[in-house]
């Protein structure tokens, strides 16, 4: 219990650390007393939550696939290492499982792309 109270804990400092980088995306161009026309400062808080969001939806997306990839690598070793005479088809099917989550994380990558270029 102590091992994952300890992860939780880098996990959650981490993601500070992310948040507090991603504060100045929100920051405004102009001072506060300047108030411009109401379209660009919704145009350019909008370029913000963007990127937010991208950064986020990166993000998620490449942990969760780092954590299944390391999941499944060390399970194929372990099969491996209990059977070392079906290496070769742990090995095939271990390569086709992180083929099919590197592309979840592509995937993840072209959504980001759309939400930043498109809307």
């Amino acid at each position: 219990m102590n091992k994952v109270m300890k992860k939780l804990y880098a996990l959650g400092l981490v993601l500070l650390l992310a948040m507090a980088l991603a504060v100045p995306v929100c920051a405004s161009s102009q001072p506060a007393g300047d108030a411009g026309p109401a379209e660009e400062t919704q145009a350019d808080n909008t370029i913000g939550w963007k990127a937010i969001a991208a950064g986020i939806a990166v993000g998620v997306a490449a942990a969760g696939g780092a954590v299944g990839m390391g999941m499944a690598t060390a399970k194929s070793a372990e099969g491996i290492a209990r059977q070392p005479e079906s290496e070769g088809k742990i090995r095939t099917t271990l390569m086709l499982g992180l083929v099919f989550i590197e592309t979840a994380i592509i995937y993840a990558l072209l959504v980001v792309i759309l939400i930043i270029f498109v809307l």
